[in-house]
């Protein structure tokens, strides 16, 4: 009687630790779930586009500055104003003199009491005919001559350039449709525009700017400082990486079927790269052991973010941040004060607390036991797992603060690459690869010269027109 007891007892015991197994394993599945319905764009490395109508209620890390919202004192601010010529004047009398038979008289003396203006745009079709006149007979050779056309015309009718700019700017870098394009083109200058008219436009500028691209991507490939990332993008249906290479001078994207360490290589800006990358800790971009990496900071602080919200326990995550922006702070203090690195006395702060955080979140976040014995590496978690990085990458997290020419985030990047993602938003996806890259390059020109201080009008209308090379002017 006692045995069987005794092995019922065992039993249940045995039912006990199983469920109370599973109710662990369920616990931890609700709040990995839990975690995941938190997640934004504000908490985590997710898109603003995934936040759909349940936008998050702004965050700022930022402190008070205690100055009044608004331009501050000394700022030149913009307004509308009359910057070029009168096209018509319209006077206005007053409405009670209509009818007077003084009424001509009063307004050939009548001043201006007041002005306003209204500024519009008027648009015009310019149509140019070219002609070759032919000479019948010449008086000094006798035989028959014909003018010749500009080497820019070369059809019986084609379209000028600035037309030609204004299309290309509207399907590029206004992300506007072929069809669109079509119909705004229409109805605004009556021009029936076809639809591959447009499309042979925009292959015809992505070669026009093909040799500056490749001198683009020279120069990011010999740039001592480069914001590197990467977005996906639909081609054909498919899932295609968009590579970025940039900084505050130049633009570089290209497109692979890659998104890790093969796509890099085949953009080809890392593999001869040798200055300081700036970068997310996606490991990838580890494989690159020669050059410099530096860790984008914005990254780290949404996930430091996302785990101080879902986990009111992990009190390191909320005194990372609050060390971050410290050093952030400290750092444009020095600049401000016109220096270029800061005192020892910051650098040594800022290093033991660093050291005093880490070893805090390893004690908040021991490794698990191990109950059974499995093959290959324990198993650490999202949050044990950030430390780790922290920890390893302490060096590359750090280096803005030890070089003043690297910057606190890759928001470089992440700005070059935002017109991406627009575009895919509204064309859905691009219908062929050649396309993709047609798309790219005059991005990646445009892109450029903006930077260089010009617009994407008139890069486009200089690259036409063939002088594409002078965004290095």
């Amino acid at each position: 009687m006692i045995k069987q007891l005794l092995q019922q007892v065992d039993s249940l015991t045995a039912t006990v630790n199983a469920q109370t197994q599973l109710i662990a394993q369920l616990n931890q599945t609700i709040q990995e779930l839990k975690e995941q319905i938190n997640k934004n764009s504000k908490n985590s490395s997710k898109p603003l586009s995934s936040d759909g109508f349940k936008k998050p209620a702004p965050k700022s890390l930022r402190k008070p500055s205690g100055k009044k919202a608004g331009g501050q004192e000394g700022h030149p601010g913009t307004h509308l104003a009359v910057i070029t010529e009168l096209d018509e004047t319209i006077k206005h009398m007053p409405s009670a003199c209509e009818g007077c038979p003084h009424y001509e008289m009063c307004k050939g003396t009548a001043c201006a009491a007041e002005k306003r203006h209204v500024i519009d745009a008027v648009v015009t079709v310019n149509i140019i005919e070219h002609q070759s006149l032919e000479i019948p007979v010449c008086m000094l050779h006798g035989n028959t001559r014909k003018g010749e056309f500009p080497a820019n015309v070369t059809a019986a009718v084609q379209y000028g350039k600035n037309l030609q700019a204004l299309t290309v700017a509207l399907n590029t870098v206004g992300a506007v449709s072929i069809n669109r394009i079509h119909e705004i083109l229409s109805g605004v200058f009556n021009i029936p525009i076809a639809t591959g008219t447009i499309s042979n436009m925009v292959k015809r500028c992505a070669g026009c700017v093909a040799g500056p691209v490749g001198m683009i991507k020279q120069k990011m490939i010999d740039s001592g400082l480069g914001h590197f990332d990467e977005t996906g993008t639909r081609v054909d249906k498919k899932l295609w990486w968009v590579h970025n290479a940039s900084n505050c001078e130049y633009t570089y994207l290209d497109i692979s079927t890659k998104r890790g360490f093969a796509g890099m290589g085949q953009c080809g800006v890392l593999t001869g790269f040798q200055g300081i990358a700036v970068h997310d800790c996606w490991a990838p971009y580890w494989n690159y052991p020669d050059i410099q990496h530096a860790v984008c900071c914005a990254h780290l602080l949404r996930e430091l973010t996302g785990i101080s919200e879902n986990h009111s326990e992990q009190t390191w995550a909320s005194a990372f941040i609050d060390l971050l922006l410290q050093m952030k702070k400290a750092k444009e203090k020095a600049e401000e004060a016109g220096k270029e690195t800061m005192s020892r006395y910051y650098y040594r702060k800022f290093d033991k607390k660093y050291e005093e955080l880490i070893k805090l979140a390893r004690q908040e976040n021991p490794l698990p036991e191990i109950t059974e014995k499995k093959r290959g590496r324990k198993k650490k978690g999202k949050i044990l797992a950030l430390v780790e990085r922290l920890a390893k990458y302490k060096a590359s997290v750090c280096l803005f603060i030890k070089n003043f020419t690297v910057p606190f985030d890759n928001n470089q990047a992440e700005r070059d690459l935002r017109m991406i993602k627009v575009k895919t938003k509204v064309s859905g996806c691009f219908r062929s690869e050649e396309g993709a890259r047609e798309y790219l390059k005059i991005m990646s020109y445009v892109g450029t010269a903006h930077k260089q201080g010009y617009n994407a009008y008139e890069a486009i209308k200089n690259a036409i027109s063939g002088s594409p090379d002078f965004i290095f002017e």
